[in-house]
């Protein structure tokens, strides 16, 4: 539902418990789209807490811990996200016009949200998109918007101007209020979200025509960031190689996959390097070529005695053949001496 923001956002460090605070929210044009009109979603880190459509007019909890916030949260938010309604559904037909569409679907997107470093360093960012395309952002050095496409030119002008100064709130929100009600997230469901397990690291390769295709898969691993790739001679990181998105499993587990092709020579080791806040050291797991199995090992001693039995029989065979022609007397051909055979003549008595 939300394919810019998520190609916008980076991922954390891997290495402590740094958390973020974001909300996801759309608004689209077609009510008939199997969609609801407007969505509001929140996270901490990697996990829905909080959610609110158009269809249930409510804002409801995603996570057990959510419960534990003060007498009249629910009810604010909801009130809240009706405002945020009203005005993602003006923002659609606005942009409509301003991109002269006067049908189909077309949605609205805008992600707010704060992050606090594990230092205590804070970062805030607000990002705004139209038909998945990046519409405008927030500048957090200036703290005034900037417009990635000449429709959104109006929309910047106007939130910069000294009347409306939108930057300015907007910081204020993310600076402090983002910031505590993030921190108050994470002491209500800190055993949930500091959650860690240790990934199971898989390896793997296939060679052909002198390519060697490596495999490293990371899995089973928990919190979300993590940090792989492909070493040489345990030392010098693989120039290139490529990397899956890093994928939910059903156990609110993770999973990466991380490919690399290099020319084989000899001498040369490779070793798939794995960190992630679960560890205590990187992990390095050695890739080996493929050892035969005791079964391969069998039939191949097998073939070679059968082999060599193959070849002692036939080897005795030919050496009794020819010692059974040694033995054989033949009567010699005359004719070839220079005799003539005649009959035999009695002799007179």
């Amino acid at each position: 539902m939300f394919p810019l923001i998520v190609l916008l956002l980076p991922l954390s460090a891997v290495y402590a418990d740094s958390h973020s605070l974001r909300y996801y929210t759309m608004a689209v044009s077609a009510p008939g789209s199997g969609l609801p009109e407007y969505t509001e979603v929140g996270y901490v880190d990697d996990r829905e807490i909080v959610n609110y459509n158009s269809d249930s007019g409510k804002y409801r909890p995603r996570v057990q811990w959510m419960e534990k916030v003060e007498a009249g949260y629910w009810e604010r938010v909801t009130q809240r996200a009706k405002g945020n309604e009203a005005v993602g559904k003006h923002n659609v037909r606005t942009l409509m016009s301003r991109f002269n569409q006067t049908g189909g679907f077309h949605s609205y997107q805008w992600m707010v949200g704060c992050e606090l470093g594990d230092g205590g360093s804070i970062r805030g960012y607000r990002q705004e998109g139209y038909d998945g395309r990046e519409f405008l952002s927030l500048d957090t050095q200036t703290w005034t918007y900037i417009s990635t496409m000449a429709e959104a030119q109006i929309s910047t002008q106007r939130w910069n101007s000294p009347e409306m100064q939108v930057g300015e709130r907007d910081r204020n929100y993310l600076e402090n209020i983002c910031i505590e009600w993030l921190k108050k997230h994470v002491e209500n469901g800190r055993e949930d979200l500091e959650r860690r397990v240790r990934p199971e690291v898989k390896v793997s390769g296939q060679e052909r025509d002198g390519i060697l295709t490596l495999h490293c898969q990371a899995y089973g691993f928990h919190p979300k960031p993590v940090h792989v790739k492909w070493m040489k001679n345990g030392v010098d990181d693989l120039p290139t190689y490529q990397s899956t998105p890093v994928l939910p499993n059903p156990d609110r587990t993770y999973q990466i996959r991380v490919t690399a092709e290099v020319v084989t020579n000899d001498g040369d080791s490779y070793s798939c390097y794995v960190d992630h806040s679960s560890l205590k050291e990187p992990l390095l797991v050695p890739w080996e070529p493929p050892k035969p199995s005791p079964w391969e090992i069998q039939v191949a001693v097998a073939v070679v005695v059968i082999a060599l039995l193959g070849a002692g029989i036939a080897g005795f065979l030919l050496y009794r053949k020819k010692k059974a022609g040694c033995r054989t007397t033949s009567k010699p051909d005359k004719s070839l001496l220079g005799y003539k055979e005649t009959p035999h003549k009695a002799e007179e008595s």
